[in-house]
Order: C-alpha cells, then structure tokens, then sequence
C-alpha cells in the first residue's frame, strides 16, 4: 500500500466512525427530549430531531469531544408547533430547551368598566 491509499483508507475510516458516533447521539438526544416531553405533558412530533450544527467543544475534564445541536418540534395541544433543541456534548445531554408558552390572560372587567 502507498501513502494515498494508507490515506484513503484512513479518511474512510473516520468518516464511518463520525457517522456511527452520530447515529449514536442521535438516538440519545431522541430518547432525552421523548422523556422531556412526556415530563411536561407535551407531545413530540414527528419523533426525530434533525441535526442543526455540530462543532468541537471541550468537556469538564478538558477532553475534545463533538457538540451537537440537533432542533425539534412538540406540542402542548396537538394544533400547535413549537421549536425546540437539545445540545449533546460527545453522547451526554448538555442543555434541553423547551420554549416557554406565553398565555395572556385578559383582565376581568371591573363592575363599572366597559369595553369598546
């Protein structure tokens, strides 16, 4: 074997290893946001998340590891989508947002108060 092919095959290697180790992360940040939701009484739709970015990031222990941003959508009432995302930082979960919902709730009339 010549260095191109020691190359190549190297090159092929890392590709196949990046793309199992995203499979595997993938499937984590999946089963936090399906255990998020069902603590929030939410729905997740479409059951998938979908892959946002990906960068290096260093651990606690200074290890350099993949993080992933990978964003999804839910529902508190099955009518309405929302977006959220979840960050993996190697195959751990580093921060799980779900938007707040803003409800406005209108001011009850006052006896002497009318509306136009």
């Amino acid at each position: 074997m010549d260095l191109y092919e020691l190359l190549a095959l190297a090159l092929l290697a890392g590709g196949i290893w990046l793309w199992l180790d995203t499979l595997k992360a993938r499937e984590v940040g999946v089963r936090a946001v399906q255990q998020a939701c069902a603590d929030e009484g939410l729905q997740f739709l479409d059951e998938t998340v979908v892959g946002r970015s990906f960068s290096l990031a260093r651990d606690d222990d200074g290890q350099l590891k993949l993080r992933r941003v990978y964003a999804f959508e839910y529902s508190d009432t099955g009518n309405d989508r929302s977006a959220g995302s979840v960050t993996l930082l190697g195959s751990q979960v580093e921060f799980l947002h779900l938007r707040p919902h803003l409800y406005v709730v209108p001011k009850a009339p006052e006896k002497n108060e009318t509306f136009h």
